[in-house]
C-alpha cells in the first residue's frame, strides 16, 4: 500500500476517533492541558509528539498540492509542538491553552473535517 494511502487511513481515523472522544468527554481537554503542567507527562508528551512527527516526515514529507499536504503539515505540525513542548514549555503551555481555550469548537470540526476529508480519499466515499 502506498505512504500516503496508509497515513490518509491512519491520520483520518485518529482524528474522527479524537474528535469523537472529545466529544463526548469535553473533560478530557482540561484534564490534558492540567496533566501538561505536569514535568514527567509533558515530556512523555513532547516525546511521543517528535517520534510521531519525525517518522510521518521520513515516510511522508511530499508537498504536492492535494491531500498529500495534510498529511506532511499534520507531521510537520506533531514535530514542531512536540520540539516548543520539550524544550520550551513553560511558553508552550500557557499559548496551546490560550489557542485552545478560544478556538475549542473550531479546532473540533476542523480535525473531524479533516478527518472525513482523508478517509474520503482513501475509501472514495463521495467522488469529487
Amino acid at each position: 500500500m502506498d505512504n500516503s494511502l496508509f497515513l490518509a487511513k491512519f491520520w483520518g481515523w485518529y482524528l474522527i476517533i479524537f474528535f469523537l472522544i472529545l466529544s463526548f468527554n469535553p473533560k478530557r481537554i482540561k484534564q490534558i492541558f492540567t496533566d501538561l503542567k505536569d514535568e514527567k507527562f509533558l515530556i512523555i508528551t513532547a516525546f511521543i509528539a517528535i517520534l510521531v512527527g519525525l517518522i510521518n516526515i521520513l515516510f511522508h514529507n511530499i508537498w504536492e498540492l492535494n491531500f498529500k499536504i495534510i498529511i506532511t503539515l499534520i507531521g510537520w505540525m506533531s514535530l514542531f509542538i512536540g520540539l516548543a513542548l520539550f524544550i520550551f514549555p513553560k511558553r508552550t503551555v500557557p499559548k496551546l491553552e490560550l489557542i485552545n481555550i478560544k478556538f475549542v469548537q473550531i479546532i473540533y470540526m476542523l480535525l473531524f473535517f479533516v478527518g472525513l476529508f482523508l478517509l474520503n480519499i482513501v475509501y472514495d466515499i463521495v467522488p469529487f
